[in-house]
């Protein structure tokens, strides 16, 4: 299993540009206020951030490119910003790093959110030209792609009412949108094979990263709430990795464009961070009793394993874990999170090839700003200096000794404990 990390271009390369995100910070809807223009201006520190990769001794990177420097305007190319992206590639590559590219992390263009986004299915050629520009700039040096993060939760959080840009909340938009994208996913599936197979590459592999929960009755005896559960799992969890995957459309998914059944990914991407606990459709609730982290979600390792059990039956493919994590602010429990999701990864007999841990460097963590940490390197936002963290380091010894030793689970794992 490779071992390596996360990043996102829109979480830390700061700039104003003129993207959702940066129009919903202008809009004062960052909980925390912080400038989305600053972040961890990434954009102008990436080599030594890259350093800081080789020094933790990753194998692989997740890592994105950002729609709105790439085409500012519909019908443009910004060459510099695919010059720049093309250097920190290059930059990884050369060193060994090999990069799993990221095509759309939920930040959008302005001139395509004011053409409706992926609620009008016509505005797909928008996002498949924009994929066409991604193969044909970086093809040589990225066999692994991406084509969305987490696109059931974008349309939930964007369209169903938890904040994200727009800022609607209508679940008849959030099932369009989710079914625009899953057609998206499919054409660009198959565009990307198409390309490099034109540019004389047979190593190409593509998927999508789809944001993987546990939904649980807060008690289970209860009809209605074991219902409710299941309908969550379902509507936000399956029912989603059967089109994008299979092209298997079924409530709530439409076929939108007569996508034929067929296979379209080549790994299955889990995004793994939590597990809620429903009473009725629709709620997310964390036990009082639970393990916490700072954002009160749930830490439940076991559910590693449960999602990734779940989405194979939808597909019989490869697992990568393209993003797991935890809000740790003061590094007090992460190692131990490390540990526990590792050790999931360790016993499981599914074939797990890759993980990605969220993130390198504590970054903009959409809503939340820059309040909440995830990073493995601590990033000082007024000076951008950059801190290994402890946590960094347990990582890196994961890495160099292949596992966990007695001696690092007592200078690393002692008297780490998990918010309740």
């Amino acid at each position: 299993m490779l071992l390596g990390v996360a990043m996102s271009a829109a979480q830390t390369e700061g700039g104003a540009v003129d993207s959702s995100w940066n129009y919903w910070y202008r809009k004062g809807r960052i909980r925390d206020g912080s400038d989305i223009t600053v972040e961890d201006d990434h954009w102008n520190r990436w080599k030594s951030d890259a350093d800081l990769l080789l020094a933790l001794g990753v194998q692989t990177m997740r890592v994105s490119v950002d729609w709105t420097r790439i085409q500012p305007e519909p019908g443009t190319v910004d060459r510099a910003a695919v010059d720049h992206y093309r250097k920190e590639l290059e930059y990884l590559t050369s060193h060994g790093i090999r990069p799993l590219l990221t095509i759309h992390h939920f930040s959008d263009p302005m001139w395509f959110m004011e053409r409706g986004g992926f609620m009008k299915p016509e505005n797909a050629k928008h996002y498949l030209h924009f994929v066409g520009l991604v193969v044909r700039a970086f093809g040589d040096l990225v066999s692994d792609y991406v084509t969305f993060n987490e696109p059931n939760y974008y349309a939930v959080a964007a369209y169903g009412g938890l904040g994200f840009p727009p800022g609607d909340d209508n679940i008849v938009t959030v099932r369009r949108v989710m079914s625009v994208m899953a057609g998206c996913h499919i054409r660009a599936y198959e565009k990307i094979h198409r390309m490099r197979e034109k540019m004389g590459y047979d190593d190409t592999r593509a998927g999508v990263a789809l944001n993987a929960q546990i939904f649980a009755a807060v008690n289970p005896l209860s009809f209605i709430e074991s219902k409710s559960a299941l309908l969550g799992q379902a509507f936000f969890q399956t029912r989603p990795a059967e089109a994008f995957l299979k092209g298997e459309f079924h409530f709530p998914m439409q076929n939108l464009g007569g996508f034929e059944k067929g296979v379209y990914a080549d790994f299955i991407g889990i995004d793994y961070f939590t597990r809620t606990h429903c009473r009725r459709p629709g709620d997310d609730m964390t036990r009082e009793y639970d393990a916490k982290d700072d954002v009160r979600h749930e830490i439940y390792p076991q559910g590693l394993e449960e999602c990734m059990q779940a989405l194979t039956q939808v597909l019989d493919r490869p697992i990568w874990i393209t993003a797991n994590g935890v809000a740790d602010n003061k590094d007090a429990f992460h190692s131990l999170y490390l540990y526990d999701q590792l050790a999931v990864l360790a016993a499981t007999k599914l074939p797990v090839e890759r993980y990605y841990h969220w993130t390198l460097l504590d970054d903009y963590e959409w809503l939340e700003g820059t309040s909440k940490r995830f990073g493995l390197v601590h990033v000082d936002f007024k000076t951008q200096e950059r801190t290994v963290k402890k946590s960094g380091h347990f990582y890196r010894e994961i890495i160099q000794n292949h596992g966990v030793t007695e001696d690092m689970i007592g200078r690393y794992l002692k008297g780490e404990r998990y918010h309740r």
